[in-house]
């Protein structure tokens, strides 16, 4: 079966478990901030956004769209992460990343992720393929220097504390150039 075939057949479960690993991150950032992180979540997620992140105080806000693989997943145990993006709900904007989660499901924690700025995702994600779909995959074993890894958090020993960092300077950036 090809990939797209595979991202197609998910089962029933993706969507709930996909949007549980959006909610652990909205969690963790609030909770690592202690409260200086705000995070809205959509009601409809057709345009591509899942989590919109701000900071108390700020007018700045940091959309985010979130791709959740498991740690029960064939790829993720494989020590691959992939993840498509519709190229039909994706436009490459300042305010806009994408976020790549890998989630140890055990412990209810992420395990590894990529926040990826939007321009620089449409740029190294190349053209769609023939179902419109922008391809991310990168390596999760420790040490891999594949072109995703200077976006690459902690792999294996990620706290919230550094994604909500990341998020944290990615807000000041937008803040800094008006965006």
């Amino acid at each position: 079966m090809s990939d797209d075939a595979a991202y197609l057949d998910k089962s029933p479960s993706a969507a709930r478990m996909g949007k549980a690993a959006e909610h652990l991150v909205a969690a963790s950032c609030i909770l690592a901030t202690e409260g200086e992180l705000n995070v809205s979540t959509s009601l409809v997620d057709d345009e591509g956004v899942d989590l919109v992140f701000h900071r108390r105080g700020s007018s700045a806000t940091l959309a985010v769209q979130v791709k959740a693989r498991m740690s029960t997943g064939v790829q993720v145990r494989e020590g691959r992460f992939l993840a498509n993006v519709r190229s039909q709900t994706f436009t490459a904007r300042s305010d806009l990343d994408m976020l790549f989660v890998a989630v140890d499901v055990e412990r209810g924690a992420i395990m590894t992720a990529w926040l990826v700025p939007s321009r620089a995702f449409g740029e190294m994600a190349g053209e769609p393929n023939s179902r419109g779909r922008l391809r991310f995959s990168a390596s999760l074993k420790p040490g891999s220097g594949d072109r995703w890894t200077p976006f690459r958090l902690a792999p294996f020993r990620l706290t919230a504390a550094e994604l909500s960092r990341r998020v944290l300077d990615r807000l000041a950036e937008l803040e800094r150039t008006g965006s």
